[in-house]
């Protein structure tokens, strides 16, 4: 889910390496390009050393690294749980859903998604595990409250801070308020 590949195996090696030390799990926020929110989850030896590189990645796009709780309330934490549209019916789903608590279910030609709150996230999930349902995503995500739209040189300019971000190893989710389409798409 908007995770490079290379990401994903740098995280894989650094967990298997056999040093002793000692990562933690910090998140960080603050103010991206065009004063995007921003929320960074990391797992880090290092703290400061983390910070710094996060804060000069931020600050080369005009961006500010901020104190927790800075941008934090402009989000929601949910579980998510991303399923492949033809893994269930749309009506199963649903039913699994209102059946185990879920807030909201969303559909389109790819995936359906099921939104909870995210102290009900395993129980969810658990219901959905019975139907012997293969996943595409399960997780605890920030989900802004509301999204900004950019122009099309301010998505530019994001998604290149985001590229910037991602290439840090230890930089393992990225949550933005805004609306960020693939170049690709623009």
């Amino acid at each position: 889910s908007n995770m490079p590949k290379d990401n994903i195996e740098r995280a894989i090696d650094k967990s298997k390496s056999s040093d002793t030390s000692n990562f933690e799990k910090i998140r960080y926020e603050g103010f991206g390009q065009d004063k995007v929110a921003i929320i960074v989850e990391a797992l880090t030896d290092n703290k400061n050393r983390t910070a710094s590189k996060i804060r000069t990645i931020l600050q080369k796009v005009g961006g500010s690294l901020g104190e927790n709780g800075s941008t934090s309330h402009l989000f929601s934490n949910y579980g998510i749980i991303q399923i492949k549209v033809d893994e269930l019916s749309e009506e199963k789903i649903l039913e699994t859903a209102i059946k185990s608590g879920s807030l909201d279910c969303t559909f389109n030609n790819k995936i359906s998604e099921v939104i909870c709150k995210k102290e009900d996230f395993y129980k969810v999930k658990n219901e959905f595990e019975k139907l012997n349902t293969e996943f595409l995503f399960s997780g605890i995500e920030w989900r802004a409250k509301s999204l900004i739209e950019f122009s099309k040189e301010q998505n530019i300019k994001i998604v290149e801070m985001l590229d910037k971000l991602n290439e840090e190893d230890d930089v393992q989710n990225i949550f933005l308020n805004c609306n960020v389409r693939e170049l690709n798409n623009l």
